[in-house]
Parts: C-alpha cells; sequence; structure tokens
C-alpha cells in the first residue's frame, strides 16, 4: 500500500499516488457541493449565502494547522527518504503536541470571537442569525478536522495515499445521508446542515487516529522518543510555521475578498457561494497532483535524487497544464448548467452573478495549476518561505485589484483580479527557480 517515489517510472508513480488523493477530495468536495445544493435549493438564499460565508471563514481556520500539518508531512518524507526511524519518531510526537495544542487554542478563540468575526465580514443583518447558528455548531468539529488532516498528512508522506481516500469517503457519504436526513426529511435547518458536517467529520478523524495506531506502529513514538529535541523541533517550525504562513496567508486574502463579496449584499454572496464550490471542485485535481508532487520531491530530495526530481518537475508541469486547459474549456461552456444545479431557476440575478465568476476566472486554470507546482515543490526542497512570497505575491495582488477595481467594476472588478494574482506569483515562482536551480536541490536541513 505504501509507495517507494525513489524508483521506478515517475510519470506512473506521479500519477498512481496522486489519484487516491484526488479521488478523496473529488469526494470531500461532492460532500461540499451536496450541502450547497441541499442549502440552496431547501432553505433559499439567505441560507446559501451563510454557508457560503462561513466556508471562508472556516478555511481559513482549518489551514492554519492544515499548514502546520502539510510541513510536518515534508519533513517526515525527507526522513523517511534518508531511513531515519528513530527521527521521524521524534518528528511524529512532537508534531502531533504542537499541532494538537494550537488547534485546541485556535478553537477557544474562534468561540471567544465569534461575534466581531461576524462583524468583520459585514454579514448583512438578514442572514446574520443564520450564520451564527451554523458557526457555534460547525466550530465544535475543528479538533476533528485537524486530527483527520495531520494523520492524512503523515499516511500520504509515507507513500499511502489510500487509506485518507477511505475516510474521506466514508466521511463525505455519511455527511451527504445526514444532510438529507436533517434538512429534508427532518426540519433541522442550517443546524442540521452543521451538524451533520460535525458528525461525519468525528467519526473520520478518530477513525484515522485508529488506523494509524494499529498500523503503522513502527512510526509510533517510544518512550526514548517523547521529549523535546530541539534540533528536530527547529526543523518542524522551520518547515511547518512557514507551510502555516503560506496556507493562512493564501486563506486570509481569500477571506478579505469574502468580506467585499459581502458588502454586495446576499445576491452576490449566494453565487460567489455555489459559483466557489464549482470553482474548487474543478481545479482540486490540480492541487491534489501539486501535493503529489510535493511528496516525490521530498522523499528524492532526502535521498539526494537530483535528477530523478528534475525529470519530474517536467512530467508534472505537462500534465498540469494539460488537465488544467481541460478543466477551462469544461467550465467555461457549461458554467449556467453548473449554477441551475445549485440556484433556484427562477433566481436569475444569482445564476448571472455566478455566470460571470465562472467565465472570467475558469478560463485561467493553467495559472492556478502552475502555482499548485510551485508551492510544493519549494516546501519540499525546504524552501517554504518562497512559498510564502508566493502567496502573498498572489493573494496581495487579488486582494488589492480586487478592492481596486470593483468600485469601478462592481463584482467583475473581483472576479477578474483572481487570475492576475495567479499569473504573476507563476512568474516570481520561475524567476527564482531559473536563478538558483544549481543550490535548490543541495540537501540540507536546519543544524546540518
Amino acid at each position: 500500500m505504501n509507495q517507494d517515489l525513489t524508483r521506478g517510472n515517475i510519470a506512473g508513480g506521479l500519477v498512481a499516488f496522486a489519484l487516491p488523493m484526488i479521488a478523496g477530495d473529488l469526494l470531500q468536495q461532492v460532500y461540499n457541493l451536496t450541502d450547497t445544493l441541499i442549502v440552496g435549493q431547501a432553505l433559499g438564499r439567505g441560507a446559501l449565502a451563510a454557508v457560503g460565508s462561513a466556508y471562508s471563514l472556516m478555511t481559513f481556520l482549518v489551514s492554519i494547522f492544515l499548514g502546520l500539518s502539510m510541513g510536518t508531512g515534508a519533513l517526515f518524507s525527507i526522513y523517511l527518504g534518508r531511513g531515519d526511524r528513530k527521527s521521524l519518531r521524534s518528528v511524529v510526537f512532537q508534531s502531533f503536541a504542537l499541532i494538537m495544542g494550537i488547534t485546541l487554542l485556535l478553537n477557544l478563540i474562534s468561540y471567544a470571537a465569534l461575534d466581531p468575526l461576524l462583524g468583520f465580514l459585514q454579514i448583512p443583518r438578514e442572514i446574520r442569525g443564520f450564520m451564527r447558528l451554523y458557526l457555534c455548531i460547525i466550530f465544535s468539529g475543528i479538533p476533528a478536522t485537524s486530527m483527520a488532516n495531520y494523520f492524512s498528512c503523515l499516511l500520504r508522506a509515507a507513500g499511502n495515499s489510500v487509506v485518507p481516500l477511505v475516510f474521506l469517503g466514508i466521511s463525505a457519504v455519511l455527511n451527504i445521508a445526514l444532510d438529507v436526513l436533517l434538512v429534508m426529511v427532518f426540519p433541522f435547518g442550517i443546524g442540521g446542515a452543521a451538524a451533520a458536517t460535525v458528525f461525519a467529520q468525528y467519526v473520520s478523524g478518530v477513525g484515522i487516529l485508529a488506523w494509524f495506531l494499529r498500523k503503522y506502529r513502527e512510526f509510533l513514538p517510544e518512550r526514548a522518543d517523547m521529549r523535546l529535541d530541539r534540533k528536530i523541533l527547529k526543523e518542524i517550525l522551520d518547515l511547518s510555521v512557514l507551510t502555516c504562513a503560506q496556507q493562512s496567508c493564501m486563506n486570509f486574502g481569500i477571506l478579505l475578498v469574502q468580506r467585499l463579496v459581502d458588502s454586495f449584499g446576499a445576491v452576490t454572496m449566494a453565487a460567489f457561494a455555489a459559483a466557489v464550490k464549482i470553482d474548487t471542485f474543478a481545479y482540486l485535481p490540480v492541487q491534489d497532483f501539486g501535493n503529489a508532487f510535493s511528496t516525490f520531491v521530498a522523499t528524492n530530495y532526502g535521498a539526494g535524487e537530483k535528477e530523478r526530481i528534475r525529470r519530474g518537475m517536467r512530467t508534472a508541469v505537462l500534465f498540469s497544464s494539460a488537465f488544467s486547459l481541460v478543466l477551462s474549456i469544461l467550465v467555461v461552456f457549461a458554467a449556467e448548467d453548473l449554477m441551475r444545479i445549485f440556484i433556484r431557476a427562477d433566481d436569475t440575478a444569482v445564476i448571472a452573478s455566478g455566470v460571470r465568476y465562472l467565465r472570467i476566472e475558469g478560463a485561467f486554470y493553467l495559472g492556478i495549476g502552475c502555482l499548485f507546482l510551485w508551492y510544493g515543490f519549494y516546501r519540499a526542497v525546504n524552501r517554504p518561505g518562497i512559498s510564502v512570497i508566493l502567496t502573498i505575491v498572489s493573494l496581495g495582488l487579488r486582494v488589492t485589484l480586487a478592492y481596486a477595481f470593483s468600485p469601478a467594476w462592481g463584482e467583475a472588478g473581483i472576479w477578474v483580479s483572481i487570475p492576475i494574482g495567479w499569473f504573476l506569483a507563476d512568474v516570481t515562482g520561475l524567476g527564482y527557480y531559473l536563478r538558483h536551480r544549481k543550490n535548490l536541490l543541495v540537501f540540507h536541513l536546519s543544524g546540518q
């Protein structure tokens, strides 16, 4: 079940490793789309706008511990490539304690700051009650989401992308079934949708923890490993904190865009909520391919396989670019039909707004496909700071241009700013690579 990414055919290995990740996240997005469909069709525009705005906030919160987990996974892959099992066990112990502690603190802060967050997001009065109820319930699932993400990252770093797929699939199917039960059969409304999500998150988080404890005993810390190792902790922080900063910056930028969207009212909010779910579903495969590429690079980086990394880069760019172009064609031409799945047919203003978003942004998925590869590459070769810079370029421009363009162009000004940010970040990533490519693949960890 574990795959050795330092040997064999590069293209076949990358695709085989990425496919379970893609399938798993597609299942998760099927849930997100189904949730949007049920809320939009059964509860109407106001509830859909509330869930959509809450989704952007939750994505930002989750990005904090997801970034820490991704950085830990990159370090795990590096040590796995070197065959250093003792350091692997120390990484597991110290990273788990760090990430779970931060998660619990974040959970407490989320509840304490709930009303200020609603004010910051400029939530209209008519939907604030919907969103407050939804978030009060959904925040209780933060620890389970953190645990599921942490162990999924470790398993993928060990070359196992199948088990995270299984638990994501279980969570998604359970979530959809409970959504139907608690929203459409029993009239629990938006609170029922939130409760369904939380229950499924705990099934996934506890389940993958139990699997890891049973099947990966060689990675479990022994008594001698349960102590502070300053060198290992520094390496975890070097990779994880910057990866966390990259993820957080990215999603904080999206949150600022959401704030601007909210200022346009319920129509634009509802359109954005539906269109973003479609958008995320569409480019999810290239995002997961970028994560698979990161694991490939990190493992070969630890093993000193420089030429294999270079050949892998060429393969990854080809695959990601081809897939991105196909996705753009599909989304641009099917934009109206896709929006009608989630929005009632008589709500023509919401449909028109969502179609405009999809046709502007969806035409340029090539930009985000390449950007995911750059994020994964720089994280894997122990240059997470460059990933942060690329995120600042991408999101900083997106936010700045959105606020600059929207007074004159309205919501279209927000949408057009997104691909501009992507492509300028791609140019930045390529420029850094061309300038430093001789030294990028020289193996180095802190303290060595």
